[in-house]
């Protein structure tokens, strides 16, 4: 029994008897071990909030840079800062942080078998914001899905739809599909296919086409537009008609061009046919020959 309590006195207790524990030296030791985890707690907030937000506000001062990712760095620096303190405040109170940097290390390789989606999604999250294949404002189609990316975090990637619905997306769908970003260059080319009567004089109709659409103020006259016979359908001569133009104006610019080509070419006279079909009526006696009677 002496042995057992000898080895439980050294191998638990450190060598000190429960009366140690209790000695008003133990007891200021533990309050002060308190205080100062307290205080570091409490320092270790401050600091990684300012921090924090100082990393984000270096895209605010730059415009060029992208504030998604430095928001993804500003939340990395805070967290980072958050663990050294928890890592001082257990060696204050004598606890060996080896072991535990083990135990944790195992139980994270268990939850990361358990959790292969989540983290597939976290793991793209990552490349999406280093290498920046979308940004928050810009107008995608992703999956299927259009609208403007309004958030890239960690899981998943939000979109607002054209009629201002939510979409969500995990981003492993985002980053392992084709994406078409509408707003990575400054220009967009608008096209149109406009048919005509085969009555219609085709130099007429080009020179209308040219000046409606160079009328218009949002029209970018480089690079050259394009006005051409593209094909001879079944009622109409078709031309395949493009402009450059802003892509803030593209959607705007398009849709008035239809409205008014087709009003150019209404106050010239010029046809602009519609799918129709001639049907022939024979007269049953007509189709009987002379002499016979039906």
């Amino acid at each position: 029994m002496d042995t057992l309590n000898a080895l439980l006195s050294r191998e638990i207790y450190a060598g000190r008897s429960l009366g140690d524990f209790l000695s008003l030296e133990f007891l200021a030791s533990i309050v002060g071990d308190i205080l100062a985890a307290i205080l570091i707690i409490i320092l270790a907030f401050v600091i990684s909030g300012w921090v924090s937000r100082r990393v984000k506000a270096i895209s605010e001062r730059h415009p060029r840079l992208d504030a998604t990712l430095f928001d993804f760095l500003g939340n990395i620096v805070r967290y980072v800062i958050l663990a050294i303190a928890g890592v001082v405040i257990l060696n204050t109170f004598g606890i060996q942080t080896t072991s535990i940097v083990a135990v944790i290390g195992a139980a994270g390789l268990a939850v990361g078998l358990a959790l292969q989606g989540t983290l597939s999604n976290v793991a793209a999250g990552v490349m999406l914001i280093f290498f920046r294949p979308i940004k928050l404002g810009d107008f995608v189609v992703i999956n299927g899905e259009m609208g403007t990316v309004k958030s890239i975090n960690l899981n998943y990637t939000e979109l607002a739809s054209i009629g201002n619905v939510q979409i969500i997306i995990p981003n492993s769908e985002v980053w392992g599909n084709t994406i078409t970003n509408y707003s990575v260059y400054d220009t967009r080319q608008a096209e149109w296919t406009i048919g005509v009567g085969y009555g219609a004089d085709l130099h007429l109709v080009e020179r209308i086409i040219r000046d409606t659409i160079s009328s218009d103020p949002r029209f970018l006259p480089e690079p050259d537009m394009t006005v051409l016979v593209d094909g001879l359908g079944a009622s109409s001569v078709d031309f395949l008609v493009r402009a450059w133009v802003k892509r803030s104006d593209f959607f705007a610019f398009s849709k008035d061009m239809n409205r008014d080509i087709k009003i150019a070419l209404d106050a010239a006279g010029v046809e602009i046919p519609f799918p129709q079909r001639t049907v022939h009526l024979l007269r049953e006696d007509a189709a009987t020959p002379e002499g016979e009677t039906a």
